[in-house]
């Protein structure tokens, strides 16, 4: 476990009031992961490729080294968003978001990208910069105000590095988002994220890109295919570690152009505003079943209340916590589906915490939303894109109702007056 993970109390992390030393425990990033690809050849893997690297999805612009190029508009993009007509009901938005998104030989990944496929869903992906560099390259990682090479996340072995490119090549071919997760991963001490600066946070985020745009340099592979697309224009929002420095990432946010942070703790289920011109998409508190508290809507979150922080807690344990996390999850869905229509963001790691039991409860919880009426899976960026189409009085309408207020007139009721 990294850093982020000590120390954390039960209570500290299930309020609205979510403070900044609670807010550490938010990140769920591990350093104990396993990094084996066992049974897999190379080429299942990486996928085919020609001896230049450029394999046939690549044949588009080739951009820097190779790492990356442009191929052209993502494809498996929903329609074009329109906007909401006056008092017409809005669709219910679930964005189911992945911190790290490294595959680390546990399969997690590939899981995750077929159950999006048999859904028609898709899903935020915020990459550590960390995970395309191999370790034997620690040092060209220059954290601020951390030792040249430090992380409080594990480096991948290579093979999944390897393994980490072709899932994330897959997922944007696929129509998913790649975000950020920054690099090391610090929730603590002097050199925490939550102490940088906005010339720091740039630092930190020009770095993240330059591991996902020179991973071929950095590596010296040859035999595998470029990432998809252009990293600078792929690249709109970011969750930082730990849920912290917001406050200082978003002035930088904003010079780069980005449209949405997804940083925040300890939101409510109700429609989104801007903050610093930066749509603000935090995790929210949800119902936690058997309590009259709530829980913030990351796995991590959920097992730091069920287990106090242990992610290996006896087995008898699980079938009733697996419950209860699927239950959290579909009572925030339903509160607001039934309710004011708010999206509802979820988000996970690629852990087997628990014998993975929130990994099943995430599944299970998105089998169930994905069978309702007006129901859209869909990324941060997918979500903003319909955001800024829509008319800000009808928006400015529906951010007044509450957590699972439905309007008391009907849908049509909240039509703006000319």
């Amino acid at each position: 476990m990294g850093n982020a993970m000590r120390d954390i109390s039960r209570r500290g992390l299930i309020g609205l009031g979510l403070g900044a030393a609670a807010a550490a425990g938010v990140a769920g990033c591990s350093k104990d992961s396993k990094t084996t690809d066992k049974g897999k050849t190379e080429s299942e893997q990486t996928g085919s490729a020609d001896k230049n690297g450029a394999g046939s999805l690549e044949e588009g612009k080739v951009i820097g080294d190779g790492s990356t190029s442009f191929t052209g508009k993502q494809p498996k993009q929903p329609p074009a968003p329109v906007r909401l007509e006056p008092g017409e009901t809005p669709p219910q938005f679930v964005i189911f978001s992945w911190d790290g998104a490294g595959e680390v030989g546990n399969g997690l990944f590939p899981r995750f990208l077929k159950l999006a496929a048999e859904h028609d869903a898709h899903m935020t992906f915020f990459l550590s910069g960390l995970y395309l560099l191999p370790e034997s390259k620690k040092r060209l990682y220059r954290p601020p105000n951390n030792a040249v090479g430090a992380s409080d996340i594990g480096y991948l072995k290579d093979e999944n590095v390897k393994a980490t490119l072709k899932y994330i090549r897959q997922a944007w071919l696929e129509g998913h988002e790649i975000g950020t997760h920054f690099n090391g991963h610090f929730c603590s001490g002097t050199g925490s994220v939550g102490n940088w600066t906005p010339a720091q946070w740039l630092d930190e985020t020009n770095q993240a890109k330059a591991f996902v745009k020179e991973w071929r340099t950095n590596t010296g592979w040859t035999d595998l295919p470029s990432l998809p697309f252009d990293y600078d224009k792929e690249l709109i929002g970011a969750r930082t570690p730990c849920l912290l420095g917001q406050d200082k990432l978003l002035p930088t946010a904003r010079k780069l152009g980005w449209r949405y942070d997804a940083s925040s703790s300890g939101g409510r289920q109700v429609w989104p505003t801007k903050k610093q011109g930066i749509w603000d998409l935090p995790l929210q508190a949800m119902p936690f079943p058997g309590h009259t508290f709530e829980v913030l809507s990351m796995d991590y979150n959920i097992l730091a209340n069920q287990s106090q922080n242990t992610t290996k807690a006896p087995a008898h344990n699980y079938p009733a916590w697996r419950k209860q996390a699927t239950g959290a999850y579909l009572a925030g869905f339903n509160r607001a589906y039934e309710g004011n229509r708010a999206p509802f963001f979820i988000g996970n790691h690629f852990e087997e915490w628990n014998g993975g039991i929130y990994m099943d409860a995430v599944e299970e919880a998105l089998k169930s939303m994905a069978e309702k009426k007006d129901v859209r899976l869909v990324s941060f960026r997918q979500f903003v894109d319909w955001l800024d189409v829509q008319d800000p009085k009808v928006l400015a309408q529906l951010r007044t109702l509450g957590v699972g207020q439905p309007p008391a007139g009907g849908w049509k009721s909240l039509a703006p007056a000319a």
